[in-house]
């Protein structure tokens, strides 16, 4: 009995799929990649602060700081001072930023309250003012303040008074905003439970209340140490003869730049990122107890 011979076909050829590892790797990329870009922004960031880091430690040929590394050296940082105006123009800048943070937040804080906590006529009218000095272009508040001066007399005693007057003027805003949200995201029903066991108001407000908004309170003052400090176009109609630190650098950038600015801006950052890392410690702290 003759048995038909079958021929076996060959399976159709499949495309080669792809090995594990390269797998794992196209996964590992996409689920990590806002992480990636986020970290490649923040290094172009922090790549002009590390250049003035390192210009800090350069001693430049000649008498103005270049953009060219040329030696290292210690001698900026033991002669801080060395410019003239350079820790004069710093101690003002201090001195406003300062005042002005003081004056900023507590009358920023007083006016956040009134709008979370009370009702009155004119509220939302308030809230939509609020937003008006974060939304002007400091070209136009910086006339307006110095046509302001001028009219009512002071364009002769423009100095300290008049800068930090302008200064609270435009940090009163984000003080406003930054603590209002604080205050919009408590929760009442803790202060209400501490009415009921037997807290008069006040102590409700200096054992519940403030600890609460303390954080909001901080970080409005931060920012607007930060954004006096930091002020030149606002400072540069409201100053007169004073010289702040911004107003220094703007001239020492028309008759030679000295290295000491670069250790002030390392300093400057330095400090800003240590207070920032005690806070972030601090809040955890709270949280975990």
């Amino acid at each position: 009995m003759a048995t038909a011979t079958q021929t076996k076909t060959p399976p159709p050829a499949s495309k080669k799929s792809p090995t594990p590892d390269r797998r794992s790797a196209v996964r590992w990329f996409s689920d990590h990649i806002v992480l990636i870009i986020g970290l490649c922004v923040l290094l172009y960031t922090f790549v002009p602060i590390g250049y003035i880091i390192a210009l800090s430690f350069n001693e430049p040929a000649g008498r103005s700081a270049t953009a060219e590394f040329n030696s290292f050296t210690w001698h900026n940082w033991t002669s801080i001072c060395a410019p003239d105006g350079l820790c004069e123009s710093l101690q003002l800048s201090f001195g406003v930023s300062i005042t002005a943070t003081i004056l900023a937040t507590i009358l920023g804080t007083l006016m956040a309250f009134a709008l979370v906590r009370h009702s009155f006529r004119g509220r939302s009218t308030s809230n939509l003012v609020i937003f008006l000095p974060m939304a002007t272009p400091e070209v136009v508040m910086g006339s307006s303040l110095l046509a302001m001066f001028v009219a009512f007399g002071f364009d002769g005693v423009l100095g300290f008074v008049t800068i930090v007057i302008a200064h609270v003027m435009f940090c009163l805003s984000f003080v406003v905003v930054t603590v209002k949200a604080r205050l919009t995201g408590m929760d009442s029903r803790l202060e209400q439970a501490a009415m009921d066991l037997y807290a008069n108001e006040w102590q409700t407000f200096r054992l519940v209340t403030l600890p609460l908004a303390m954080p909001g309170i901080i970080a409005g003052a931060m920012l607007a140490f930060s954004l006096s400090f930091d002020d030149f176009i606002v400072t540069n109609f409201t100053s007169g003869l004073s010289v702040t630190f911004p107003l220094f650098v703007y001239g020492s950038k028309l008759r030679g730049f000295p290295p000491q600015l670069f250790v002030v801006g390392t300093l400057m950052f330095v400090i800003s990122f240590v207070l920032v890392i005690v806070v972030e410690l601090w809040r955890r702290r709270r949280r975990a107890y």
